[in-house]
């Protein structure tokens, strides 16, 4: 993220409310060829960013929790929120970034037969700190996986965090449209 990058998208959000977050931004040790330094300092820039424009933080954590973890600690969460996007950690790692005022997002994964790592996390945090979310255009849940993920394929994971948490597909639906509307200050 270079000056004239950061002053785009300084621009870009105060246009009209057109911008709800920053992101996705973070760290991922797993395919990058970036240097990890360099993805840490473009990753707290974005953060200094989001808290400055007064927006959320949409946050991309690939083998590099420790590190995210650690870089939140020392510049904060912005006043907005964040949002671990495609959250695949552990119960751990989701206590620890929920209790920083970050929401999870959930995605195709809990659908997965070797999800379960992903449906615990489902289980364990608390419903007002989810949202759901395709990652499209991958990991389709199934009966999809393998195919290309489309927004259609939404409601397949809606029904699989209903059905791990024992609640009606409504109330599901209803809670977390509620935190992406609070989260993206959409209403």
């Amino acid at each position: 993220l270079d000056e004239d990058a950061e002053e785009r998208l300084k621009t870009l959000a105060a246009e009209g409310g057109r911008v709800v977050a920053i992101g996705e931004t973070g760290l991922d040790y797993y395919r990058s060829t970036t240097p990890e330094e360099i993805q840490q300092h473009a990753f707290r820039r974005q953060i200094r960013l989001a808290s400055g424009l007064n927006l959320p933080l949409i946050i991309h954590s690939r083998e590099a929790g420790n590190d995210i973890l650690q870089i939140l600690k020392e510049e904060g969460v912005p006043a907005a929120g964040a949002v671990m996007h495609c959250f695949s950690g552990g119960t751990e790692f989701a206590k620890k970034v929920l209790d920083m005022g970050c929401y999870l997002g959930i995605a195709g994964q809990i659908t997965f037969k070797n999800g379960e790592e992903a449906r615990e996390v489902a289980r364990f945090a608390p419903l007002d700190r989810l949202l759901i979310e395709t990652d499209a255009p991958y990991l389709a849940p199934a009966p999809f996986r393998g195919r290309r993920n489309e927004p259609a394929y939404i409601v397949r994971t809606a029904e699989r965090l209903a059905e791990l948490r024992g609640l009606p597909l409504s109330q599901v639906a209803e809670a977390t449209k509620e935190n992406a509307c609070k989260v993206f200050m959409l209403v």
